[in-house]
């Protein structure tokens, strides 16, 4: 039989606030543990909770980002169960009436089609504190430095059809986020995680089938491997003649599994009602236009314009507004090159490989983005070759000098006197008959050889095109 996945994603994403959702402590990563938890954190008697309103402004702001409908009125309400990193025993969350409703993303795919895909909602909600298992031998500790930090819970509709699509949907997301500067949405310290709901059916069938939910995944690795991994654990299950159970389960990395974690509970297990605490939560117009207002460009609308004014290719394009640190940077090279094409050869190549190798962040890059510009502004002028360009990147990875210092230190100044260039290629025609007849006998691809030779008897200073020319007419 066929099948056909149907998958939905809720991403987890942790508002970049200095304090919490209802009370003033840090949200700061990395601090020692229950020092970031006040009273109200901690579940104290008569202790009651207070709104922040920059949490609420980014979530609206996500909202509008993404063309969804604005809660005018949103109302918190409690979850609850019990778990022992969640003092009160329940957690302040929203249900019906979510400050974002229903909107869409969005997405190119590996084949370079795009796919819109829905998002149901966007709500916010407080985040619980964490279980330690490593410090305490057979016993677990809790931290409450999370519990209370301000997250916006993003859940999609079931549109997705493949781990592929899922990792694409969640890469978009990403972006957006980093470019609304709402979160850091850095996944492998928890701001932003994932829940996928999968589920498979007969490919042709409509009706929804019974899903499994994989929780916290970290990395967009692990979703697509999680994903797959659950796809193909349904279909063995249902194949041999078994029955999927709506469960929660659990993705092992090491072992590239999922496991069971515990059944799925649905929505009356958790005996929401309003928050007695918490008055409804109403804006008007004038509050959601000023937000739309102060929005940055997004990366589609950076694209648009980056094919536009730049020249650049869809898939050259995508690549640099992939990130807002990436596409600032590119836009200083490109003004300071003089040539935005070369300017995204060298950014999506040279640089990126750079990045990638030390696994780094643009923003970390060794390499100025004024710099890189200078560098290839000296090719565009002949200062020097693309070759010797390649090699003055790696010294400028050690050198802080200016582009133009190191050209002149190291001597790479490119070789354009057309006296001089000739006198080597009749060095190299003298030196080479056999290719020379050859070349003169109908075999072109001879010529490539002549160049490189002439190229090495210069040290890779002659301008390679004028070698190749003056060869030619040499030739004749």
């Amino acid at each position: 039989m066929e099948w056909e996945t149907v998958i939905g994603l809720e991403v987890h994403v942790q508002l970049s606030t200095k304090s919490k959702l209802f009370s003033g402590s840090a949200t700061q990563f990395g601090a020692d543990p229950n020092t970031q938890a006040n009273i109200y954190d901690l579940a104290m008697p008569g202790t009651l909770p207070v709104l922040n309103a920059d949490a609420l402004r980014m979530a609206v702001r996500f909202g509008v980002a993404i063309g969804a409908e604005i809660g005018r009125r949103s109302v918190f309400d409690r979850k609850n169960y019990f778990y022992p990193d969640l003092p009160k025993g329940y957690q302040v969350s929203q249900l019906d009436y979510p400050i974002v409703g229903k909107g869409s993303l969005t997405v190119t795919l590996d084949d370079g089609s795009e796919k819109a895909i829905g998002v149901t909602r966007a709500h916010m909600e407080e985040d619980a504190g964490k279980s330690l298992h490593e410090d305490y031998q057979g016993m677990t500790s809790i931290d409450l430095n999370r519990a209370g930090t301000p997250l916006l819970e993003i859940v999609s509709e079931p549109d997705i059809r493949s781990a592929r699509e899922a990792v694409a949907y969640l890469k978009k997301l990403h972006s957006i986020i980093r470019y609304l500067d709402i979160s850091d949405a850095i996944m492998a310290q928890g701001s932003m995680r994932c829940d996928a709901n999968v589920s498979i059916r007969p490919r042709g069938e409509t009706e929804l089938s019974t899903r499994t939910e994989i929780k916290n995944i970290n990395s967009f690795r692990f979703v697509e491997k999680a994903i797959n991994y659950e796809v193909q654990r349904q279909q063995d299950v249902i194949e041999d003649g078994g029955r999927i159970v709506q469960e929660t389960r659990l993705y092992d990395a090491d072992k590239d599994e999922t496991r069971s974690m515990r059944s799925k509970e649905v929505a009356n297990d958790y005996r929401y009602f309003p928050e007695p605490d918490l008055l409804p939560i109403v804006i008007d117009e004038a509050y959601i236009a000023d937000i739309r207002a102060r929005l940055p460009e997004l990366p589609d609308a950076k694209k648009a314009r980056f094919c536009a004014e730049y020249k650049l290719g869809e898939y050259d394009a995508g690549v640099l507004v992939s990130s807002r640190e990436l596409a600032e940077y590119f836009e200083i090279v490109a003004s300071g090159s003089g040539d935005p094409k070369l300017a995204a050869n060298w950014v999506t190549g040279e640089l990126q490989g750079l990045l990638n190798k030390h696994n780094l962040e643009v923003s970390d890059s060794p390499i100025q983005a004024d710099r890189l510009g200078t560098l290839i502004a000296r090719i565009k002028d002949e200062t020097i070759s693309g070759k010797i360009a390649k090699t003055i990147f790696e010294t400028m990875l050690e050198d802080s000098s200016g582009v133009d210092a190191i050209i002149e230190s190291k001597g790479l100044k490119q070789v354009t006197d057309s006296f001089a260039i000739e006198k080597i290629v009749d060095e190299v025609i003298a030196s080479n008959p056999n290719q020379v007849q050859q070349y003169k006998e109908g075999k072109q691809q001879v010529i490539s050889f002549l160049v490189g030779q002439a190229m090495k008897l210069s040290q890779r200073k002659a301008n390679p095109g004028q070698v190749n020319v003056l060869l030619k007419e040499k030739l004749k």
